[in-house]
């Protein structure tokens, strides 16, 4: 089986068509609800390319695209808290609502109206504390994208613990199907290869959902680890042991580069040696795949060859990933 173009990999229109064609019409995590806990509370993010504001509006909780209706200039950067949002170029000021409440020397201008000028509001919808912003108005329900994965991933009792904040030298998808197998683990994760059942016999690679591409790996002591890809670049990780989760996209930064997140959830009660030495050990794996996947753009990128080659049954979730790349493309 043949994989996509290297060509995929490098061009910069083809990272153009995929901004237009797979992030604008999907749910894309942001946050969790602890970042606007409080009235007027208020961050940014970004939805693929397309910046998001995130406000708490008393209990209504709103998103909008995070951009001034006056000449364009991002509003909010990082987070903070206030009664409006106010853009720093010109001071036009928008209530929490997204309402535009006052424009500087508006009533010089006949004919101006604010009421066509409020800011541009997305889709956000929750799964537990966790917030999901989609630009696309008719996109399907946030849960429906989810399939079983609120079944499989139980977030009660979950508290926000740390983001871990990456870069990458390589392609998102590059770093998207390095996740999606454990073929390359015995050779690369020395460590995760100790502490879970590798073989092709105990790991289980499973599309779960029309959108969910997921792995279980048995523990060697006890407990079995999860891990879900949902279209197009979300991974939830679960480890055993006391309750834990970790959330974040993978986003493209440029034709050969990517960035990316990772916000760490554990049970109220977790012992705190215990969490260092996870946080430790998923650090490590994280290291080590930076280098494989890194390695990888380095040789997609010399153009003399133009494709690699999948094998279907080890690498079943990258070809079916790579299946809706090229649908969406």
């Amino acid at each position: 089986m043949q994989t996509l173009p290297w060509s995929w990999y490098t061009d910069p229109d083809v990272l153009r068509r995929e901004q237009e064609r797979i992030f604008r019409s999907a749910w894309q995590y942001v946050g969790h609800e602890g970042m606007v806990a409080e009235h007027g509370d208020q961050f940014a993010a970004e939805a693929g390319d397309v910046p998001v504001l995130v406000a708490r509006d008393g209990d209504a909780l709103r998103a909008f695209l995070n951009v001034c209706r006056h000449r364009g200039s991002q509003l909010v950067e990082g987070s903070g808290n206030g009664k409006s949002i106010q853009c720093p170029y010109h001071a036009w000021t928008y209530g929490l609502d997204g309402s535009l409440r006052a424009a500087p020397r508006a009533d010089r201008e006949a004919g101006f109206e604010a009421e066509g000028l409020s800011l541009v509001q997305l889709r956000l919808e929750q799964w537990g504390p966790l917030l999901f912003v989609n630009p696309d108005v008719e996109a399907q329900p946030l849960l429906e994208t989810l399939g079983p994965v609120p079944e499989l991933v139980p977030l009660e009792g979950l508290e926000f613990h740390v983001r871990d904040d990456y870069e990458l030298g390589a392609n998102w998808k590059i770093a998207c199907e390095n996740y999606l197998e454990c073929y390359h683990c015995p050779v690369a994760h020395k460590g995760f290869s100790a502490a879970f059942e590798v073989s092709p016999d105990s790991y289980r690679l499973e599309p779960t959902g029309e959108h969910v591409l997921s792995q279980f790996a048995p523990s060697k002591e006890d407990g079995e680890g999860q891990f879900h890809f949902v279209w197009p670049n979300l991974r939830i990780n679960v480890y055993p042991g006391p309750g834990n989760v970790s959330v974040g996209p993978m986003l493209p930064a440029g034709p050969e580069s990517s960035r990316g997140y990772l916000d760490y959830f554990f049970a109220a009660d977790a012992d705190e040696t215990w969490i260092g030495e996870l946080m430790a050990f998923d650090r490590q794996v994280g290291a080590e795949d930076r280098a494989l996947v890194e390695r990888v753009q380095r040789g997609v990128r010399s153009a003399l060859i133009e494709h690699g080659r999948l094998l279907p049954e080890s690498e079943q979730l990258v070809a079916r990933f790579q299946e809706l790349v090229r649908a969406a493309l």
